[in-house]
């Protein structure tokens, strides 16, 4: 289960770290996350390899 009730379409986004980051970022943002919760993804997901980033997006949000 995600830590939010947000929900992100990544089809069309592989391999590119920092369109899926920017795509989760902007979607937390228009749900009413604040600048800390938002970071707080950005540096676990940034903190290791492309999978641990998908894995960190998939703890985050829903991913479709």
């Amino acid at each position: 289960m995600p830590k939010t009730n947000v929900k992100v379409q990544l089809i069309g986004e592989d391999g590119n770290a920092f369109a899926i980051m920017g795509k989760v970022s902007k979607a937390l943002r228009a749900e009413g996350y604040d600048t800390d919760f938002i970071k707080t993804y950005q540096l676990e997901a940034m903190s290791g390899d492309y999978n641990h980033l998908l894995q960190v997006t998939m703890d985050y949000v829903e991913v479709q």
